[in-house]
């Protein structure tokens, strides 16, 4: 579908009649230049700086065509040395501009491609305030998304002032250098550098990244489902959900084996559809003014968890399977600490010691995973001995977020190189320790940070620490846009914390926050709660019978759409088809669907429509075009292409399923259908 043009020192690169890359004299598309970066980590929080030295766009540029491929030749001018060659080669998917050499003294590089003015603009990773990207630019670096996320409001502000954590609308556990268009192409940039996506230009992209990439790929396709599926492909497939999951909610608990007993006995005698228990504090936890934080020595805590194993085992007869946590770090004052230390298993500092970092009042080592020997221990010892090997089905594999720019890795790269790449080698070793077990298709882990390749190991994705509100950029409606953007990069499952995680400086969990939140999780692939990061101040399910039998009703709402919700799983590990979909996924012709992003569909067939703002009791509902529509809890006809106010009290969040579905049986007999 691509073709190339070439003139007298200039070239275009064309998808159909759409005009996506030209460089001319006039106009040149590529420049170049160096400059000096700072970062400053504090509790993975980055303040970045560049200090550019120089930028100068490759004017000259001589073209010569070379078998099936084009030799591109960019100088300054005409009399310059060679800056920079790249080689412009045709597939049936796309084109790849790929980097043969460049000027050694080149640390900076910017790209164009060309743009419309009704131009939309979606992915770079997980974002969580924008679907469609055009009008902002977007840094992609993988940290803390920070609290609050809008430097307009009072939890931000207080984040920033206390702990440098405020974060703003672009920051993300996962970035990725990837977007898509509603030109119908996608770009990706494979890069490992920090990298800024410039969409607030009428006639162009502009895509910075402070190194020379190795190519830039573009693939297009005439439906937008198609390109998503080209994107699945070359990015890497994850496997299907364990069955277990499909068998109800995740129960969330984290106060000790006593606790998480009686609230699943709780749960069970009102009726709940319970698929595991999820007890993160597994292996000890310690008080900070953070709140209750996990003790990062990845070993069962007999104090908290006596015979865990044995637990484990009689979950498991019961058909429900335990949980746990686990992720990259070591605190220095575990019994793992020591072992990785003299092994030489973690990253150093300058002079070769253990580089120790700052988590908020514990200090732990970083286990550098360019060590093929400490991916191994790390597999051996801490995922199938301690873990798998004991009964444990799956853990959150937290962070990912936080390798210091400043640290020496085994394998020689800079750790500024390998700060983006670590999410996905962190994904990597999860995913071999339960391969070399043969449980890939029992077991499963669940991942905030990303970057490119993670969708390749990483199974299941989740929203990461969303605060315990309503907020625009924090709240509830950030874990809808995080499903769709990362969806449209082949992450084919997402999932979040039931009524959030952060509560800081007096924000703290509502009831009405709870049960929409569950409203929405329902229709996820995975329902999971969470106590949040103080459990005592907030509200948890078991705190009243209307909270426990709410969250009862929408699990038996959650497994009886299992049998739709596993054709769409088989889609999504087969094809990389999001389970999670933005509505323009399959209304192309309905321009209204391209930026609304507090709606989603459930595969092809369910419109879901979530409450995300507090004390209201209907939201205004657009039902695209081209379809009929029928309520799923009153079973009302509607036409589409139109808004229209829903009704959406508790329970029944306002969802639609296309009238000539497949699985319309299915949804008329859904809990709580008139």
């Amino acid at each position: 579908m691509m073709r190339v043009h070439t003139e007298s020192h200039a070239v275009s690169i064309y998808s159909g009649e759409a005009l996506l890359f030209r460089h001319t004299t006039e106009a040149p598309a590529v420049y170049v230049g160096r400059g000096q970066a700072r970062f400053d980590m504090y509790r993975g929080n980055f303040e970045i700086e560049d200090y550019l030295e120089a930028r100068e766009p490759l004017r000259h540029l001589e073209v010569t065509a070379q078998n099936e491929a084009y030799r591109l030749d960019f100088r300054r001018h005409a009399e310059d040395t060679l800056q920079l060659v790249l080689y412009v080669v045709l597939s049936a998917q796309g084109a790849i501009l790929r980097v043969d050499q460049a000027a050694p003294e080149i640390n900076r590089t910017w790209w164009r491609l060309a743009a419309e003015p009704d131009e939309h603009v979606w992915g770079c990773g997980e974002q969580m305030s924008y679907l469609d990207l055009r009008g902002r630019h977007f840094p992609l670096w993988t940290s803390e998304p920070g609290v609050g996320r809008d430097k307009r409001t009072y939890v931000t502000w207080r984040s920033d002032v206390e702990n440098r954590a405020g974060g703003d609308y672009y920051h993300t556990n996962y970035p990725q250098p990837t977007f898509l268009s509603s030109r119908h192409y996608a770009c990706h940039v494979e890069t490992a550098s920090y990298a800024d996506f410039d969409f607030r230009h009428a006639g162009f992209h502009e895509l910075q990244v402070w190194a020379v990439p190795e190519r830039l790929e573009l693939f297009a396709a005439t439906r937008y489902l198609t390109l998503v599926e080209r994107l699945g492909a070359r990015f890497g497939h994850q496997p299907p959900l364990p069955e277990w999951v499909y068998d109800g909610v995740i129960l969330g608990l984290k106060r000790g084996k006593k606790h998480a007993e009686d609230r699943l006995e709780q749960a069970l005698d009102a009726g709940m559809a319970v698929s595991a228990v999820w007890c993160e504090d597994w292996a000890g936890i310690r008080e900070t003014s953070f709140g209750a934080r996990l003790f990062w020595d990845w070993q069962a805590s007999a104090g908290r968890y006596p015979e865990l194993a044995g637990w484990c085992d009689e979950l498991a007869s019961r058909g429900i399977r335990f949980l746990a946590y686990v992720n990259p770090y070591l605190c220095v004052d575990g019994e793992l600490y020591p072992i990785a230390r003299d092994r030489g298993y973690l990253a150093t500092d300058g002079a070769g010691q253990p580089s120790i970092v700052d988590f908020g009042e514990f200090d732990c080592g970083v286990v550098d995973f360019t060590h093929p020997e400490a991916c191994t221990w790390f597999k051996d010892v801490i995922l199938k001995a301690n873990m798998l090997d004991i009964g444990i089905s799956g853990w959150m594999a937290d962070f990912g977020e936080y390798l210091p720019v400043d640290v020496t890795l085994a394998n020689g790269v800079s750790a500024q190189i390998e700060h983006n790449r670590w999410p996905t080698r962190w994904a990597r070793v999860n995913a071999e320790a339960i391969a070399e077990r043969g449980m890939t298709s029992d077991a499963t882990f669940f991942m905030r940070a990303g970057y490119t390749g993670v969708q390749a190991h990483c199974p299941l994705l989740w929203g990461g620490d969303q605060s315990v509100d309503f907020s625009r950029h924090d709240g509830i409606g950030t874990v809808i846009t995080a499903a769709l953007s990362s969806g449209l990069l082949g992450n084919a499952f997402h999932h979040s914390d039931i009524g959030g995680y952060t509560s800081l400086f007096g924000n703290v969990r509502s009831a009405e926050l709870f049960k929409r939140w569950v409203d929405l999780a329902a229709f996820t692939p995975v329902m999971r709660t969470h106590e949040c990061n103080r459990p005592h101040e907030n509200v948890q399910w078991f705190d009243s019978a209307e909270l426990t039998e709410h969250l009862g009703r929408m699990s038996r709402v959650y497994r009886h759409l299992s049998p739709y919700l596993k054709a769409l799983v088989a889609e999504g590990s087969e094809r990389g088809i999001p389970v999670q979909r933005p509505l323009f996924l399959h209304f192309e012709a309905d321009a209204q669907t391209y930026t609304i992003q507090t709606q989603y569909l459930y595969g092809p067939d369910l419109l879901v429509s979530p409450v995300l703002e507090e004390g209201v009791m209907e939201r205004a509902v657009y039902l695209p075009a081209g379809e009929t529509w029928i309520h799923l809890w009153s079973g009302e006809v509607e036409a589409g292409g139109r808004w229209l106010t829903v009704a959406a009290p508790d329970g029944r969040p306002p969802v639609f399923f296309r009238s000539d579905s497949d699985w319309r049986a299915l949804f008329e007999s859904v809990p709580g259908h008139d």
